[in-house]
């Protein structure tokens, strides 16, 4: 149990202390946005790039892996949907609720915690599962909320804005510049090795004091109810149906079946409350979600790092 605590402990132990510093704002107004922009069009992306340039290209070809975190996150998204459709939620609300369930926290704080717990073995899995969550999923959401937002929706413009999204990710451009390096069989320059080196040390920290700035500024009233459902999705149901997958149905490799699992059960990130925020939406579901996902986490996490340690 002093293992767990040792990779739990400094994990949520930044989040606390990006809380504290958000909700004092002794940091200035703008601190969070500024940090925010740090992590994820610098210090990420240089995380990404070097470790994708260190892998073979075949490595990132696992079906196992698709399907064991695929469904995990296409299960509970579409029970989330129907359940909040059934009452009479319009689409896009309901779409952000859905991605509320399942849209991992993976970048900001599923990365660093599998790099301290399992080491660079679960980057290569880690960053799969990243593409799936930043990529498809994100993608199905935008998609629905632009369906409800036009009557007569026009698809090729539609498309246009999804597309144009996403190939703007600076966390989908790093992984695609590192495979091409990797992929040319160039080694990469020892001074820009070092470089990104530099760089990415500062990922871990800043994401995870950036995860509890934004969540110490999310204020909004949300129903306790629907927080539950929500945040039951993507702490129990979605890591459940993964392990099922991983560990019994497919047998994923060791470190990559472990490193599915912890990304499944990470608590929501903030991608939905961001687009609801961007498309005007009801964001009082999202970021309570967030919040309570959040804090629960430290428990779930602690007893699935204890029980990955017990295995191995």
């Amino acid at each position: 149990m002093g293992a767990v605590l040792a990779v739990a402990l400094p994990v949520f132990g930044l989040i606390l202390t990006g809380a504290v510093a958000g909700r004092a704002r002794f940091l200035g107004d703008d601190a969070t946005r500024v940090l925010n922009l740090f992590v994820v069009y610098l210090a990420l992306p240089a995380v990404l790039v070097q470790a994708m340039a260190h892998i073979r290209p075949r490595d990132l070809a696992s079906p196992g892996l698709l399907l064991a975190y695929g469904a995990g996150v296409l299960v509970p998204f579409i029970l989330a949907l129907l359940v909040a459709r059934r009452g009479r939620t319009r689409l896009g609300d309901a779409a952000l609720q859905a991605l509320s369930a399942t849209y991992a926290n993976v970048g900001y704080m599923g990365i660093p915690l599998c790099l301290t717990a399992f080491g660079e073995a679960s980057v290569v899995p880690g960053v799969i599962t990243m593409v799936i969550t930043a990529c498809p999923q994100f993608a199905l959401a935008v998609t629905l909320i632009e369906l409800d937002r036009q009557q007569q929706p026009q698809l090729g413009r539609m498309l246009a804005r999804v597309g144009g999204a996403l190939a703007r990710n600076p966390l989908l451009i790093a992984p695609v510049v590192g495979i091409a390096i990797a992929a040319s069989g160039q080694a990469l320059p020892v001074a820009f090795d070092r470089f990104l080196s530099l760089l990415a040390g500062a990922a871990t920290p800043c994401a995870l004091v950036a995860t509890g700035m934004m969540i110490a500024e999310t204020g909004e009233r949300f129903r306790i109810g629907q927080v539950a459902w929500l945040t039951t999705l993507k702490l129990l149901v979605q890591p459940a149906i993964t392990w099922a997958i991983a560990f019994h149905l497919v047998r994923l490799p060791s470190g990559w079946a472990e490193t599915a699992l912890v990304m499944s059960a990470l608590p929501t990130g903030t991608g939905a409350f961001i687009l609801a925020k961007l498309y005007g939406r009801e964001a009082a579901s999202t970021s309570g979600t967030v919040l309570v996902s959040t804090v629960l986490s430290f428990f779930t996490l602690s007893a699935l790092l204890a029980w990955t340690a017990a295995r191995g």
